[in-house]
């Protein structure tokens, strides 16, 4: 199975920016799309990015549009979510996952694996 690592997270204040990262294991990185959700404390698990395989075609949540970019290198088997103009409701665990295709990717339910999360914590 693909195994997934976040990193990157941490406390931030209110405008500022993180990087998180999500190592792959595998040489087979490109054949999946890659998506960041994120938990926050007591609400349901929100889609936040995806990109897709090959053409690398990115959808963002409402909530993130404009702030927020995510990126992949095949080369190096990771995944990145740029995280700018950071506002406190951003305090979440953030988990990165990967799908076998590039349908319906703002569904949780079409990714096979998971990372264990990451934590972000926007103070004001």
């Amino acid at each position: 199975q693909v195994q997934l690592v976040e990193s990157g997270g941490g406390l931030v204040q209110a405008g500022g920016s993180l990087r998180l990262s999500c190592a792959a294991s595998g040489r087979t990185f490109s054949s999946y799309a890659m998506g960041w959700f994120r938990q926050a404390p007591g609400k349901e698990r929100e889609f936040v990015a995806a990109i897709s395989m090959s053409v690398r075609r990115t959808y963002y949540a409402e909530s993130v549009k404009g702030r927020f970019t995510i990126s992949r290198d095949n080369a190096k088997n990771t995944v990145y979510l740029q995280m700018n103009s950071l506002k406190p409701e951003d305090t979440a665990v953030y988990y990165c996952a990967a799908a076998p295709n590039d349908f319906a990717l703002m569904d949780g339910r079409k990714y096979d694996y998971w990372g264990q999360g990451t934590q972000v914590i926007v103070s004001s």
